[in-house]
């Protein structure tokens, strides 16, 4: 027999499950990051057409930083912190990718390290998935933190004058 479902009705439920599934597409993207840049894939000592640096040191930064944001939003009990650094590392993705677009690279981004090449799935699929990740880092933490500015600013008009 089937459970009921389970209603998505509760905001608070929708954001913490949020935080919590961004919190493991960010440790699963840096472990595969992480361990890429321990890796010695020829890759690795190319230089980011983006950023001018190591390919190693981009994805072992990277790797760093998502693992940072992720505790965060696994162990930080404020929602636009968690929201913030999730736009800000959506947003800083964003623009390195339109860096690639801008630069006329056609390459796919190497956001997995050389991970997907042990995934039974084209460079290209990859790619489109990692897309849709940043568009949901994106579209997710911007909605959050409008419904906070919203909140915020109810409470503020709502508030007696003194």
């Amino acid at each position: 027999m089937c459970s009921p479902p389970v209603r998505l009705s509760n905001p608070r439920l929708v954001i913490c499950m949020y935080f919590q599934s961004v919190a493991v597409l960010l440790l699963l993207a840096a472990v595969a990051k992480i361990v890429s840049a321990c890796g010695v894939a020829l890759i690795l000592k190319q230089t980011d057409p983006v950023l001018f640096i190591p390919y190693r040191l981009v994805l072992f930064n990277a790797g760093i930083i998502e693992v940072i944001i992720a505790c965060v939003c696994l162990f930080c009990d404020a929602t636009a912190i968690k929201a913030w650094l999730i736009a800000w590392l959506a947003t800083i993705f964003l623009i390195y990718r339109i860096g690639l677009f801008w630069l006329n690279v056609h390459k796919t981004c190497p956001c997995l390290g050389n991970l997907t090449d042990a995934l039974p799935i084209s460079p290209q699929t990859s790619d489109a998935l990692m897309k849709g990740i940043l568009a949901y880092l994106l579209i997710g933490s911007c909605a959050i933190l409008i419904r906070l500015w919203r909140q915020h600013k109810r409470a503020s008009t709502s508030a007696p004058a003194q």
